[in-house]
């Protein structure tokens, strides 16, 4: 077999992520890069450096399937197919069992009921507003001039539990500036912000059984993982390389179908 490599590229609204499958389903390589204006050029990118990174030449490339919220723009792409098929298969390649799949995207969230075997039960998703999701906290973050890097950190030096009680990111940033002259200290109000889109998560779908979270917004806030476990009061888990679990999906479906 000539085309023994499978590559799946998540092209989301913020970052465009990459892994590339050798013939026994195993990660060689993988790789991120900034959506930026052009989600073509981002997969191109993306693309080049699995390539390389691999060490491998493209006519061994048996397959690319594209997911995500750009996946439309990438014309070089063998297939496409939706992030919720594409999360829900990464997942259950590192949980092959009953799962419940919640991934916090920088648009949306969706939430994925899968079987024991790997079938698809049941999935809900939300596209009405950055509530819950990654562009909330980045709209925090710019409102509150704090680095979105730093979100996380602080949250982690909170001493009380403060809710925010909108969703509306609008209403919200109201609130945290009444908070902020009421003299709630920083740390409290970024984990309410936290708390916020794991309220969000909680109310869009019941989280039965073993619940795995995917996306950026968790492999970047492990604080996420706690909260919800909290909340739920069970054991939450995160995918391994979170980020990567939709272009995992999509390089797993590539691999069903590679030319032979």
């Amino acid at each position: 077999m000539s085309n023994t490599f499978s590559i799946g590229i998540d092209v989301g609204s913020t970052t465009t992520k990459g892994v590339v499958l050798n013939a026994a389903a195993e990660i060689i390589a993988q790789t991120l890069a900034s959506s930026g204006m052009s989600f073509e050029d981002a997969a191109h990118l993306v693309y080049e450096r699995l390539v390389g990174a691999a060490g491998i030449d493209k006519s061994q490339v048996g397959a690319v399937y594209a997911t995500g919220y750009g996946r439309k723009n990438v014309s070089f792409a063998t297939h496409t197919r939706t992030e919720i098929s594409c999360h829900a298969r990464g997942a259950y390649f590192h949980f092959p069992e009953e799962i419940t799949v919640v991934d916090i995207g920088g648009q949306d969230n969706k939430i994925i009921q899968m079987s024991g075997a790997g079938k698809r039960l049941n999935f809900k998703m939300n596209r009405k507003c950055a509530a819950g999701t990654g562009a909330f906290l980045e709209e925090i973050a710019r409102r509150i001039e704090i680095p979105l890097g730093d979100l996380e950190q602080l949250a982690e030096q909170s001493t009380a539990h403060v809710e925010l009680g909108s969703f509306c990111t609008v209403f919200s940033i109201t609130e945290i500036l009444t908070l902020i002259r009421k003299g709630v200290g920083v740390p409290d109000i970024v984990r309410a912000a936290f708390y916020a889109v794991v309220k969000r998560v909680i109310e869009m779908d019941a989280l039965v059984g073993k619940v795995i979270l995917t996306g950026g917004v968790v492999a970047h806030n492990k604080v996420v993982v706690k909260l919800m476990s909290e909340a739920l009061g069970k054991k939450v888990y995160s995918a391994p390389d979170a980020q990567f679990a939709g272009a995992l999906g999509a390089a797993l479906m590539g691999m069903d179908h590679k030319i032979e």
